[in-house]
């Protein structure tokens, strides 16, 4: 049913108006969201789902549950959002982001944003708190993190979102935009001379912090690539902005100590970014940052009772960030290291398009 022309009801900026349980609850937390798109909201932005870009941490785990089968994956996906009216994996808490078009537009938003129906663009609010509706899973994309669906989602008035850019193809700027408060973090954290650790170096969020990480601390810093495996280092062995590459166990804690302790001459890290998808990578984190270092969390397989008293366990004075994944100017920083870095273009593109 279009309600074009007709009052629409009035909503909440932080979309309570869409919890249904528990009542009183922001729309992340909330168990169950209000997913009925046939009236929109009068501060809602009505989108038709074109790809779920479902966050690593969250994608990981669902693959297992699936046994690696694309249409076990396709079920879970379409169960969690028939439950709980979005996509928040219920072992992780975490979700993603969806690129849409445009097809509705609440009446106290028109003319207050920079969007028309017709608009194709990426929402860079988690679907963990975005009321979406699946009508169908056409493709499961297993290397990518991605999913094409058939459906609708909605961002709240104080959601955020991006236009896609006309000058990258779609997958590869979703992919991107789905990290890019990572880099943005970076951008923020490191300063020239910093030594920096970026655990889960071989990853989509890890590669472009790595990036940004080497921008910043300049030619007097030393930016440190933490991979896992041996076969997976080669990405970061080939980035010209990596400056050593260490292979090690992120949640072995003693063992990645060692190795970071050999990289740096025993000195450690003024700066650890944390981008694994891995359990029990906290302490690790810790280990390797100097006194009165920083960590950065982004990776949503955090446990942050297990990061904060594991480091008074072990008299580590640093500070601890969580990984929010959204700042002013995030986006178009992450699209920009793709304009400024070819050999990152084009191995995401490989990746993911």
């Amino acid at each position: 049913m279009d309600l074009r022309g007709i009052m629409q009801p009035k909503g909440n900026p932080y979309g309570t108006h869409r919890v249904i349980e528990p009542q009183g609850a922001l729309p992340q937390p909330a168990v169950r969201v209000d997913n009925d798109f046939s009236k929109i909201f009068d501060n809602e932005v009505l989108c038709d789902v074109i790809t779920l870009n479902i966050d690593s941490a969250s994608f990981t785990d669902i693959k297992e549950l699936a046994e690696n089968k694309p249409e076990n994956i396709s079920r879970i996906v379409y169960d969690i959002v028939k439950s709980y009216g979005k996509h928040k994996n219920p072992r992780t808490g975490s979700g993603g982001v969806f690129i849409g078009e445009v097809s509705q537009i609440g009446d106290s938003l028109k003319g207050r944003i920079n969007l028309q129906e017709g608009d194709r663009i990426a929402s860079l609010v988690s679907l963990s708190l975005t009321p979406l509706h699946i009508d169908k899973v056409l493709k499961v994309y297993m290397n990518k993190d991605q999913v094409d669906i058939r459906g609708q989602a909605v961002i709240f008035e104080s959601g955020v979102w991006t236009k896609l850019p006309d000058d990258m193809p779609e997958p590869l700027a979703l992919a991107v935009l789905d990290v890019a408060g990572a880099p943005a973090q970076v951008e923020r954290l490191v300063k020239r001379g910093d030594t920096v650790a970026v655990i889960g170096a071989r990853g989509k969020s890890g590669l472009l912090c790595c990036y940004q990480a080497k921008k910043n601390v300049g030619r007097e810093g030393k930016v440190i690539g933490v991979v896992h495996r041996q076969d997976g280092r080669q990405d970061v062995d080939n980035a010209d902005f990596v400056d050593e590459v260490v292979v090690a166990n992120a949640d072995n804690s003693l063992d990645l100590l060692a190795n970071i302790k050999n990289a740096t001459d025993g000195k450690l890290c003024d700066i650890v970014i944390n981008c694994v998808s891995r359990e029990n990578c906290e302490m690790g984190s810790i280990l390797i940052t100097k006194d009165r270092g920083k960590i950065y969390f982004f990776s949503m397989a955090t446990d942050f009772t297990k990061a904060a008293l594991g480091a008074e366990g072990v008299g580590k004075d640093v500070d601890m960030i969580i990984g929010n994944g959204f700042c002013l100017g995030h986006a178009e920083l992450a699209l920009n290291i793709l304009r400024e870095n070819r050999y990152l273009r084009d191995l995401y593109t490989i990746r993911y398009c």
